[in-house]
This record gives structure tokens, C-alpha cells and sequence, in this order.
């Protein structure tokens, strides 16, 4: 089973592409889509659908998991951040492929067995989990891997 995982984001949204095999899991590929902060707020979602589409078409994934919106402070960042979650959603929707939701603390607990992880020990897990030569970068695809690894470990769907 091919799983994207998101980490999203308006300007950097992290991916993940892993695979699942019966209960043994491994990185196919991972990176970051970056928008400026310049661009108009509908040029800077068009260009994430647009990166979001073509991993799809890329990588074919069977499921779609992404980090749900936590409560911000910053009304601002939680509403760029839920925009950018729906851009992911409607790309998975229209490619018919299933989304995963799943919290920051559903997300530590899959990948260190500790919900207050710190976010090195979570990238440390990632590492060692996907038996990765150094810590992903960056940061936020660190993140969509950690994202993908809990969908891995919380699904029933086999190919």
C-alpha cells in the first residue's frame, strides 16, 4: 500500500510517500512544497493543488493521510493552515482516494509511544523507524513522514 502523508501548510506544507508491506514499512520519497509569502492567496493555493496533484499522478497512493488543524492562538495561522488542509482534501477527494485524518498527539503516540514527544524525538523515531541514514529535512517533511507512519499503523486497508 502507497500512503502520502501531509504536514500541511500554506507556506511550506510537508509530504511523505511510504509504503507499507503486511506490518513492515519504508520511505519511497519526501520533500516540502513551498509558497511565497508575496504571491496572492489564490495564486499560493493553486500552486499547492497543482504540487499535491502531481504527487498524486506521481505515486498513485492509496490513502491520504493528513495532520489535523489543533487550536491555534493565532486565528490567522489556523485559518492558512485550514486552507491549505482543504486544498490537499479536494485533490484527494477529486482522485478518489480515501483521507485520514489524525491529531498531533495520535501522531506522537505511532511514532515514539509518547503523546508529549518533543519534536526531535519524533524525527529521531521517524528516522530510525524508516531506518533512515539522517534525521528528513526539512523539518515539515520530517512531519508528513511521522503523519504517514501513523496512517500505516492505523489502517485496514490492504492492497
Amino acid at each position: 500500500m502507497i500512503i502520502l502523508g501531509i504536514d500541511p501548510g500554506l507556506a511550506t506544507t510537508g509530504w511523505a510517500i511510504i509504503e507499507k508491506k503486511d506490518r513492515a514499512i519504508k520511505a519511497i520519497d519526501y520533500g516540502a512544497i513551498s509558497t511565497k509569502a508575496g504571491l496572492v492567496l489564490a495564486r499560493r493555493i493553486r500552486i499547492l493543488f497543482d504540487d499535491v496533484n502531481e504527487l498524486i499522478e506521481k505515486y498513485y497512493p492509496e490513502i491520504v493521510c493528513i495532520e489535523k488543524l489543533f487550536f491555534n492562538t493565532n486565528a490567522k495561522t489556523a485559518m492558512l493552515v485550514g486552507q491549505a488542509r482543504g486544498v490537499v482534501m479536494l485533490a484527494a477527494e477529486i482522485a478518489n482516494i480515501s483521507i485520514r485524518e489524525y491529531t498531533p498527539l495520535q501522531i506522537k503516540i505511532n511514532t515514539t509511544g509518547y503523546g508529549q514527544a518533543e519534536k526531535i524525538q519524533v524525527q529521531k523515531m521517524v528516522k530510525e523507524l524508516l531506518n533512515l541514514p539522517s534525521i528528513p529535512k526539512p523539518d515539515d517533511a520530517a512531519d508528513a513522514l511521522a503523519v504517514a507512519i501513523c496512517g500505516a499503523y492505523n489502517t485496514n486497508i490492504e492492497p
